[in-house]
């Protein structure tokens, strides 16, 4: 397994991640996520498939068999994921191109024994968990390449997501517990005074943080911000 995979990033830059909510089968939802989270992670690097049996996905979500059914069933209906693509066991990203369109998607870091490490104490029965695996997928797209972290205010948080803004610092919560996601702080350009909050992924350039890198990076995470960055969602 890489260091890091090629995820398509289109969808969640049109907004994707909304279709996941918590009222609307919300454990399955979780699952989806993680599902997709393991199928990227072991994708073809040439042709975006990825080859795993029912119960390999199901090992490495810490998940169950009939979740990673319902999972499956979720991606495929929001057009992320194509079942079945080159035969049984088989799972291709939509719109996967190794060229161009996609985001760095963390992967051989967040494994331990064979497993997601932080996956196994998901319990799929909380909303803060699917907020979570929501917040996680918004910043792999929009991490900018030069700073190695995703500055994006609550806002813009809420609107590419859907989660709601008194959710998020639940969600942020268990990025943190669970080594996905350091939360870093940084001088805010709306206050001489202020600080504003980034998030670096966790398994990413590790070489790559605040301690190497320190506040002056604050103008470059700006412009990443407002739609310089080589991968940006939308600017609003």
């Amino acid at each position: 397994m890489q260091g890091f995979t090629k995820l398509p990033s289109a969808w969640i830059e049109n907004e994707g991640l909304r279709a996941f909510r918590w009222a609307n089968g919300g454990s399955d939802n979780i699952a989806a996520l993680m599902t997709l989270a393991v199928i990227g992670h072991h994708i073809d690097p040439t042709t975006g498939i990825a080859r795993l049996r029912y119960d390999e996905l199901s090992d490495m979500a810490s998940i169950s068999r009939a979740k990673v059914s319902a999972g499956l069933k979720l991606l495929a209906g929001q057009g992320i994921v194509e079942l079945g693509a080159d035969g049984r066991g088989s799972y291709k990203l939509v719109n996967y191109n190794s060229e161009k369109g996609w985001a760095m998607l963390p992967a051989r870091g967040l494994y331990r024994h064979g497993v997601v490490d932080a996956f196994t104490e998901f319990r799929l029965r909380r909303r803060a968990e699917l907020d979570a695996m929501k917040l996680y997928f918004l910043f792999v797209a929009r991490r900018s390449r030069d700073t190695n972290m995703a500055k994006i205010g609550y806002e813009r948080i809420e609107h590419y997501s859907g989660v709601p803004r008194n959710n998020i610092r639940a969600a942020l919560s268990v990025l943190s517990a669970n080594n996905l996601v350091y939360i870093e702080h940084v001088a805010s350009t709306a206050s001489d005074l202020g600080v504003a909050s980034a998030y670096r992924l966790a398994h990413l350039d590790n070489r790559s943080h605040m301690g190497t890198t320190g506040r002056g990076d604050d103008f470059a995470l700006d412009l990443a911000a407002s739609g310089a960055d080589p991968q940006p969602l939308t600017s609003t």
